[in-house]
């Protein structure tokens, strides 16, 4: 068995392969509601052999949205049609997870595709953004609220109530979004966080946001269930957070029972120069791997599209899990074909025996 299809307990879940469908943005729900096309989608990669099928980033509150298709879980409501995806996650082998996110300054937007344009408040479909200080994304953005100390107990409250639908709907594993320039990692990173409060200021008051949140979703959400924690590894600008602090962060995390952190990079400014490419952010992962010494797992995410180059990250200890994304856009089924490929037995549905 090649070690991308050996199974993998985190508490009580076990994860058949080592391969995560990533969280990416579709943009097709309504009023935060999955639907049918919802059920397809996260079935279809649940059929085709991930280990865990993560749900995209999931407002926790209607203003946290990125677009106005954004998933939500920011209400009861939800909870019965996202129900009915987990269970048939489950009901293939594979794990049902979900990502919990607030946009913060990078909210109210018309996403669709490569195409996306801000939304000011007093547009159709548009909402004021808040963020921990008041600076806008961009020039075309909205310019968001400065949050006071009673909206970020109310945001952080908001991530302890989704993560307690989140386990309604029958999640195993909850994924708290820090990455990617949304709230979180607004918070995290000295560039947009000009805060002069104790959310503001040193690396300790920066993620006390973060670390203040992990303990509301921790004193709601099973001990024996695994929770992850996305980062960006670096804003990838030379007066932003980077890898030293990602992997200062990772030992907090793990202190805090983090079970895994998922390993991305970018997003916190328009303008970062980033070099794209095969795996260009598994050095970040690996990294992060090597000084915590298995105090956690480390998730790996980034043009990873191959079963040899998934096999060889992990062979070299690069990482424990390998998080893909467009490559399972392009094909569901990648799973069953990286196992054939890598000579390892793995359980097929039936129907699709005779192509596998």
């Amino acid at each position: 068995m090649s070690k991308l299809f050996s199974p993998l307990a985190v508490k009580s879940v076990t994860f058949r392969n080592r391969i995560i469908t990533s969280p990416m943005c579709m943009y097709m729900a309504e009023d935060g509601f999955t639907s049918d096309w919802h059920l397809v989608h996260y079935g279809s990669r649940a059929m085709g052999g991930a280990g865990a099928v993560m749900l995209e980033a999931t407002a926790i509150r209607a203003d946290g949205r990125i677009g106005v298709g954004d998933l939500g879980i920011w209400k009861d409501e939800h909870i019965e049609m996202l129900t009915k995806i987990t269970s048939f996650i489950k009901s293939t082998g594979s794990v049902p997870a979900i990502q919990l996110a607030h946009a913060g300054r990078k909210g109210s937007t018309w996403t669709s595709g490569r195409e996306s344009r801000p939304l000011m408040p007093d547009e159709e479909n548009g909402w004021e953004v808040i963020a921990p200080s008041a600076i806008a994304f961009s020039p075309t953005m909205q310019t968001p609220r400065e949050m006071t100390l009673e909206d970020i107990e109310e945001l952080q409250q908001a991530f302890a109530d989704a993560a307690a639908r989140a386990l309604k709907a029958g999640f195993e594993m909850v994924e708290i979004h820090s990455a990617h320039g949304y709230m979180i990692n607004e918070f995290l990173s000295p560039i947009p966080n000009k805060r002069t409060d104790h959310y503001g200021g040193s690396i300790e008051n920066r993620t006390r946001f973060l670390f203040e949140i992990i303990d509301k979703v921790k004193a709601v959400w099973p001990s024996e269930l695994p929770i992850a924690v996305r980062i960006s590894a670096t804003d990838w600008m030379e007066d932003g957070w980077n890898i030293d602090d990602s992997v200062w962060l990772s030992k907090k995390l793990a202190g805090k029972g983090i079970d895994i952190v998922d390993v991305s990079s970018g997003g916190t400014v328009p303008n970062a120069k980033i070099t794209v490419g095969s795996g260009y952010q598994l050095p970040f992962a690996s990294k992060i791997k090597r000084e915590l010494k298995n105090q956690l797992l480390v998730g790996t995410v980034g043009m990873i599209t191959s079963a040899h180059q998934a096999e060889t990250i992990l062979t070299n200890g690069d990482a424990d899990l390998i998080f893909i994304g467009r490559e399972l856009l392009r094909n569901p089924y990648f799973p069953l074909d990286a196992a054939k490929q890598l000579r390892s037995e793995v359980p097929v549905p039936k129907p699709y025996e005779l192509a596998f």
